[in-house]
């Protein structure tokens, strides 16, 4: 977990601050296959923080729709969404290594080269890796609510997060979110509501039908069989 400096008065050493995260690192023990992604993959498709911004027509090799994804999990449906749409190009981050390791060695397997990974918080990816307006679409499935009251701060959804995120997308750009906890839709649809620069897709103001193009989950489909709702919800940006 990353430190912010906070300014001290005269005389006085600088204190750090904990910055709050919306996530858990958590370790997991790394298969064959996704150790073999780790180290094969990561060369060719990991990209690095430290780099800072990042020109993505030059990483790609060309000028594409370009997709965020925050939180990829194992990374099943990035591979999916990948392999239907070859003639656009996606940005995966996620924390978790074993994650990380499976999406890679899923890019290997099935040949695909339209995807590129950052394995660190997504909020200082997007700060300091992307530039203004040069995203068309942002995905967040599935974050973690934080469901107790006192966790609610974790939240990635906040007003900060809603205005970062319209800096880096395009005027017309979308940012999909969906969850299966009710309040944390309700949370989502409030912040984003009261967020300038955005228009609900929804016809009703509230939240749209499930979208062909996200994958289902074996996340999902868990919560259906146990008679989960999933909300989704799509802004756009408009100025």
């Amino acid at each position: 977990m990353s430190d912010e400096i906070q300014q001290a008065g005269e005389g006085e050493a600088p204190r750090r601050l904990r910055t709050i995260k919306s996530f858990v690192m958590r370790a997991g023990r790394m298969t064959e296959g996704q150790q073999r992604g780790l180290e094969q993959g990561w060369p060719k498709f990991g990209l690095e923080l430290a780099d800072g911004l990042r020109d993505f027509d030059q990483v790609f090799g060309r000028s594409a729709p370009r997709t965020f994804e925050i939180g990829f999990g194992m990374g099943h449906s990035t591979l999916e969404m990948a392999a239907a749409a070859p003639e656009q190009d996606f940005i995966g981050v996620e924390v978790h290594k074993p994650g990380v390791g499976a999406l890679l060695n899923g890019l290997i397997t099935q040949n695909l080269s339209n995807v590129r990974v950052y394995s660190c918080d997504a909020l200082d990816v997007l700060r300091q890796c992307v530039a203004d307006a040069s995203l068309d679409r942002l995905l967040l499935f599935f974050p973690d609510p934080w469901h107790k009251a006192k966790h609610n701060k974790r939240r990635i959804v906040q007003p900060a997060f809603a205005e970062l995120v319209r800096q880096k997308l395009r005027v017309g750009g979308v940012l999909h979110m969906a969850t299966d906890w009710q309040p944390y839709a309700e949370h989502m649809l409030e912040v984003m509501s009261a967020a300038p620069g955005y228009r609900n897709l929804a016809a009703d103001g509230q939240y749209v039908p499930r979208p062909e193009e996200r994958p289902s989950t074996k996340f999902e489909k868990r919560g259906e069989r146990l008679g989960h709702g999933v909300w989704d919800l799509k802004f756009q940006r408009v100025d």
